[in-house]
């Protein structure tokens, strides 16, 4: 990357013309730590209520909280309904792309009709609310369709990433107890077609006869193929949700109704089904999304890049954006079909403002090159988020110089599937943000670091290492892990029950100006010679070497250090690949950024890294290879052939 003077800003203050029309300021921290109750009370006063609430918080039954005990509302009215009434019905609320290059503009008076009629046909099936339904699909419209009339009936939805495979399918169809499928035909990949509906049969029929919760798969038809079919059973949207009426009356629900339920990977295998509730979690995904995002309705064009089968596409692609009255753009296929050039040719054609993706995804950018966005106009964006995992400072610069024409703030933010909402972030108008740095909690939101021992980490003129926890309860916390609060206690409550905080599974330092820096988790922490080192450290010293787009890094058995580090790097597409002399040069940089006792054991030089296809790298497998074990799971990943690449790297 060229030497600018950027590179070397510790820190990167607003741009005064930013804070002055910035939705949030300073004053946002004092109020909410002058009363922590009244200041979450004004947060749900931006949503509609059928009934106000009795009390703020009830935490007696801790640790399984009751935000806005008593009030009632309803969370598809707040995101649909009320903007129509209040005269947006033309507005636009999704620009949706198709990966063919297909694309629809849904306004809010589309989306009401289209909600209502399936909220219609769900009720002739039958369904109450309180049941579970089960969402089986790739990025396409009626996916948030489907999630909008489940929230207005009181439906449970479980949105099932639909990369995962049929096994993965029926773990959670089983663990919920889903009444009802639904998802396509298949989904587009790269110019492909994949079958998803033959998926969902292969799930059902997959144990024989033991029997399965599921009385029907409503199917939209997307890309055309033949698909399987069981009479009485299988119904297409087409000739049933279509054909019902876009009229249907919203009816409230208590603040403590079970929206959804997302399962996230669990370290025993078996996938935690985390508990989300609604009027909380709608208030606080809300708050995030206007004050983390500065979004301005009716104006802005917001962009997130993540699918709906994780919690990035449920809090900030549908209840967050839509109860805020966003104009957004939902696209449904890979960044690089037809070519590299998509995403910045989507930018341009809805001249998108805002736009929030994963460090993998800017990383990936950095090693497809600048001279890619360089030939399209982004002057349209205006701030940039960041997602997922932590951020390496080359990537961050990277990102705010290319992507954001060297002014766009980012926000660079942190939380998880079990905090609902954001937790840490910069506020763009506020604060003088650091390059891989989440900063600090978010006004309402209560974070420390501890040692071992729950003291919290001293600051001096160092840095300061320990584990993130959460040490007050907040609106969109989980309510538990779905049949099982017994592992709910254990997995997030155990390890400080004494001063009862939540233990977010998470290593973080705070830098001598008290901001805190992720460190990501504890389990890729690894200790080598006693001496703890995060993956995301070593990770990120490799790449500030020019020749690497990006790195993954685990810490593998070793007899004399106990654990070894060994690090996959993939180089930039100018870089060349000089063999033993590039792997010292790359040694010589981690041995400088971090110490010495950081230097990898191994160093491969890998085509491709394996990924899932929300971005994430699978580091357990990583492990696998590293340590000579045989292949655990693999089907969540795009590839699962790149192994042999990186098999045949190692030897």
């Amino acid at each position: 990357m060229t030497d600018t003077t950027a590179d070397h800003t510790d820190s990167y203050p607003p741009n005064p013309e930013f804070a002055t029309a910035a939705n949030a300021d300073a004053s946002l921290y004092q109020r909410a730590a002058a009363d922590r109750d009244a200041f979450w009370a004004e947060q749900a006063g931006r949503l509609h209520w059928d009934q106000p609430w009795t009390q703020v918080l009830d935490w007696r039954d801790a640790p399984v909280a009751k935000w806005f005990v008593d009030g009632k509302l309803n969370v598809a009215y707040n995101c649909v309904d009320r903007h129509v009434l209040d005269g947006h019905g033309d507005q636009v609320a999704i620009h949706w792309e198709g990966e063919p290059g297909d694309s629809k503009d849904i306004t809010y008076r589309d989306l009401l009709a289209e909600v209502s009629r399936a909220a219609n046909y769900l009720t002739e099936l039958g369904l109450e609310a309180g049941d579970r339904v089960a969402i089986y699909m790739p990025m396409v419209p009626e996916a948030i369709v489907s999630m909008l009339a489940c929230a207005r009936l009181g439906l449970t939805h479980s949105v099932v990433f639909a990369g995962f495979s049929p096994t993965a399918l029926r773990q959670r169809v089983d663990d919920a107890s889903a009444r009802l499928i639904i998802t396509t035909d298949g989904q587009w990949r790269r110019g492909k077609s994949a079958p998803l509906k033959e998926a969902v049969d292969e799930a059902l029929y997959a144990h024989g006869d033991v029997p399965h919760s599921v009385e029907h798969v409503l199917i939209v038809r997307r890309t055309n193929i033949e698909v399987p079919w069981t009479e009485g059973r299988d119904v297409w949207w087409h000739d049933t949700v279509a054909q019902a009426s876009p009229d249907h009356q919203a009816q409230a629900f208590d603040a403590e109704h079970p929206l959804f339920i997302l399962y996230t990977s669990g370290t025993t295998g078996k996938p935690k089904g985390i508990l989300h509730t609604s009027g909380g979690y709608l208030t606080q995904a809300a708050y995030t999304h206007h004050n983390v995002f500065d979004h301005k309705p009716g104006h802005d064009v917001y962009w997130c890049t993540a699918d709906i089968g994780w919690v990035t596409g449920h809090s900030y692609i549908v209840y967050g954006p839509l109860a805020n009255r966003t104009t957004q753009v939902v696209y449904e296929g890979t960044p690089n079909f037809p070519d590299e050039h998509r995403h910045w040719q989507i930018v341009e054609k809805y001249g998108v403002s805002i736009y929030y993706t994963a460090p993998t995804l800017v990383r990936t950018f950095m090693k497809w090159g600048k001279e890619i966005p360089a030939a399209h106009d982004l002057s349209s964006i205006r701030l940039l988020g960041s997602v997922g995992e932590p951020i390496n400072p080359e990537a961050w610069r990277w990102y705010r110089e290319v992507i954001g024409a060297g002014s766009a703030p980012i926000v660079d933010t942190w939380w998880q599937t079990e905090t609902g909402a954001i937790m840490i972030s910069p506020l763009p108008g506020v604060t003088a943000a650091k390059p891989g740095a989440a900063m600090t909690p978010l006004p309402g939101i209560s974070a420390t670091v501890v040692d071992e021992e729950g003291k919290p980490v001293q600051l001096g003129e160092t840095e300061a290492n320990g584990y993130l926890v959460l040490d007050q309860p907040w609106p969109s916390m989980l309510r538990g892990i779905w049949g099982d609060m017994e592992r709910y206690r254990a997995t997030y409550w155990e390890r400080y029950a004494e001063q009862g905080w939540y233990f977010a599974g998470d290593g973080a330092k705070l830098d001598a100006d008290g901001d805190l820096w992720v460190l990501g988790r504890v389990d890729d922490v690894m200790n080598v010679s006693g001496h703890r080192i995060s993956t995301a450290e070593v990770e990120s010293a490799l790449v500030g070497h020019s020749g690497v787009a990006e790195a993954a890094v685990v810490g593998a058995s070793d007899n004399t250090t106990g654990q070894g580090i060994v690090a996959f790097v993939i180089l930039t597409a100018e870089a060349q690949d000089t063999g033993a002399a590039l792997v010292d040069e790359l040694e010589a940089e981690v041995s400088r950024e971090i110490s010495p006792i950081a230097r990898p054991r191994e160093i491969h030089v890998v085509p491709e890294l394996p990924k899932t296809r929300s971005g994430k790298i699978m580091r357990r497998l990583l492990r696998d290879v590293a340590e000579g074990r045989e292949l655990g799971d693999t089907s969540t990943l795009v590839d699962p052939n790149v192994f042999e690449a990186i098999r045949s790297s190692r030897a």
